[in-house]
């Protein structure tokens, strides 16, 4: 495990390649990170870097690391080489520190995760009062405010059961918004919904992006990639493949592996 130097990420930039360098300060940045699950190579070698406000889509068949890249940003999942800063914080391992950085960084999944016993409005503002601290009062009107943003405000006080699954996975993305993230994660959060729920889903995170929100989506939806992205990674057996605008990925790719993905993809 790489130990902790302690040097802000602002350290580093006398070493940047600057063909690579973003023109705006960096939100998410990786270095040389590799994740092993047993003697699988997971993430092999991971350079990435992100910009604040842009929104990277990550494409790539199944297997290809996809969903472990986007759960080692907020150390979901623990890598073995490598560092990864948000903001210019180095990611802690573990602690308070963890946690603190954590709040900063809201997730969305595929399953929805929301407390089933309480009310869609107090799902929303569990995180502001137990971990911001914010008088109750205060987390009623943002919730209030999310949820109203998302489109549901009219849903407040019904429990999960009583929403669909499109409903459901807007109230996760209210909730994560509640946190007031720098960053929002997005592990395939269409890919458990019934067709017609996914539009009314992507919408809200189309949304977020014109709004500039820092985001970093694995996703299956192409049109989505097309429209919301201001990047698209194409990942295959573990490491970043391709590294490009929306525009060049699906008119010109220039592996092998992608195009043979695409076609497939987009046959259907």
């Amino acid at each position: 495990m790489t130990q902790n130097t302690g040097k802000d990420l602002r350290a580093f930039d006398s070493d940047r390649d600057a063909t690579h360098a973003p023109t705006k300060p960096s939100m998410i940045s990786m270095r040389n990170v590799n994740k092993f699950f047993g003697d699988f190579h997971a993430l092999k070698e991971i350079n990435l870097e992100i910009p604040k406000g842009e929104v990277v889509i990550v494409l790539g068949p199944s297997g290809s690391g996809k969903s472990t890249l986007c759960r080692t940003i907020n150390r979901l999942e623990t890598i073995e080489e490598g560092e990864i800063f948000i903001d210019g914080v180095r990611l802690p391992e573990e602690g308070k520190a963890l946690a603190q950085l954590r709040s900063d960084v809201g997730m969305v999944f595929q399953s929805f995760n929301l407390f089933p016993h309480m009310t869609i409005q107090d799902n929303v503002m569990l995180g502001p009062t137990k971990v911001r601290k914010m008088a109750k009062s205060d987390a009623q009107q943002l919730a209030l405010s999310l949820l109203k943003r998302v489109g549901i405000a009219d849903q407040a006080q019904k429990y999960p059961a009583q929403l669909s699954g499109g409903q459901q996975q807007r109230v996760a993305i209210a909730r994560a918004l509640a946190m007031k993230p720098k960053v929002m994660l997005f592990d395939e959060p269409t890919s458990a919904l019934d067709p017609e729920m996914v539009n009314e889903v992507l919408d809200v995170m189309a949304d977020l992006a014109r709004e500039g929100m820092t985001m970093v989506c694995v996703s299956h939806e192409m049109g989505f990639a097309r429209k919301a992205a201001d990047r698209v990674l194409f990942m295959a057996d573990g490491a970043i493949v391709e590294d490009t605008d929306p525009d060049t990925f699906f008119s010109a790719p220039r592996t092998d592996r992608a195009k043979d993905f695409l076609s497939k993809i987009l046959s259907h």
